[in-house]
């Protein structure tokens, strides 16, 4: 299949793992920020083959492990109201608010209902007129223009019964936190391939020279991890630090300007809570105010709501690479993906259930496998 078994190929795979080996004379530390690439990380065992003192850390690149918990309390309280229905993607279910989750709340009689699209809320709010229809809007820049357009379309039609709660997270201004502290240790990035689908890699290029920072933007499958990685470590090698483009088959400069557009006519920049890690400023996306009348914050009044982590979830360590999710005392014991502490382990895209389902429940101490 064009664009599956080429970047899959076991030849070139081990053609590339020679090349980095061949490349690397130091020991270097690189993030991947998507989750999508963790997992392909995990899955193809990349990381166990590199060479000796190339680490591969894992960052903030899991739209539901970041959704703050404060949202997830938000969306809770509004599944739980009368004559309203909750539409969500399916792996918001199981993340834990503070006291409970949205499965349980629709186990108890809530209607919370499970779509691909957020056009599919929208059918759900013309076909029932009298109910309030919530479509719980999370992601990065990724599905930011979908949602943004049901928001437009449903302003189009005065459709009054439906709303969006929305939480959407931008990379770049994460990434500028992270790479400011002074606990980092990245040394090259490998920057998300779907987000840049969307915006391009411009704002890449400016971290990249206000940190002295290489970064490629990576695709999905194992050959563009490879690939990417080796030109972050020639990078690092002849001491340049630019903005490259590894995923040319689906990235431009620029990124998708009609995406672009619609977002900048529905949503506006704002300062944004991210779990575990904490407030970013100008990190989020919120509906303009023209939009009001579709946006379920103001609606239902739910600003007040405010919540505490888990002191025993050390996820904010893990989204920031920092922690591994083995370091983690309860990783596949108390916390699995059937009774999840934290996001990262009930995600589809988190860190934790990469571990978890890929190293058949490793864990670090003592050496052992469970499982």
């Amino acid at each position: 299949m064009k664009y599956i078994d080429e970047y899959r190929d076991e030849r070139i795979a081990r053609g590339l793992v020679n090349e980095i080996a061949r490349r690397a004379t130091r020991p270097w530390v690189l993030m991947e920020i998507c989750g999508g690439q963790t997992h392909t990380l995990m899955r193809y065992g990349i990381d166990e083959l590199m060479p000796a003192g190339i680490e591969l850390v894992h960052g903030p690149g899991c739209p539901v492990c970041v959704t703050s918990l404060e949202t997830i309390d938000k969306a809770i309280e509004i599944a739980s109201r009368p004559r309203t229905t909750l539409v969500s993607y399916g792996d918001m279910l199981r993340v834990p608010g503070s006291r409970t989750d949205l499965f349980h709340v629709k186990a108890a009689g809530g209607d919370v209902r499970i779509v691909y699209s957020p056009l599919e809320a929208l059918k759900i709010a013309r076909a029932n007129p009298n109910r309030r229809v919530v479509f719980f809007g999370i992601g990065f820049e990724t599905t930011a223009p979908a949602n943004a357009m049901a928001v437009w379309q449903a302003k189009q039609e005065s459709l009054e019964n439906f709303s969006m709660l929305a939480s959407h997270v931008l990379v770049p201004p994460a990434m500028r936190l992270l790479l400011s502290s002074r606990q980092n240790r990245v040394q090259g990035l490998i920057a998300p391939g779907h987000v840049c689908t969307v915006m391009g890699y411009r704002e890449y290029e400016k971290l990249s020279q206000d940190f002295r920072l290489p970064i490629v933007v990576g695709g999905f499958e194992p050959i563009d991890l490879l690939e990417a990685i080796s030109m972050l470590v020639a990078q690092l090698e002849e001491g340049r630090a630019e903005a490259e483009n590894q995923y040319k088959r689906s990235v431009s400069f620029e990124g998708n300007l009609p995406a672009q557009k619609i977002l900048e006519r529905v949503f506006e920049v704002c300062d944004q809570k991210w779990r575990g890690i904490g407030m970013i400023p100008q990190s989020g996306l919120r509906l303009r105010a023209e939009f009001a009348a579709h946006d379920a914050d103001r609606i239902f009044d739910l600003e007040g709501i405010t919540t505490s982590e888990s002191p025993e979830c050390m996820s904010a360590l893990i989204l920031q690479g920092l922690k591994r999710p083995t370091d983690c005392a309860a990783f596949g014991t108390r916390c699995t993906p059937e009774n999840p502490i934290g996001a990262p382990m009930v995600s589809a895209e988190g860190a934790c259930a990469a571990y978890y389902h890929y190293r058949r429940h490793a864990a670090l101490a003592g050496g052992k496998v469970n499982g």
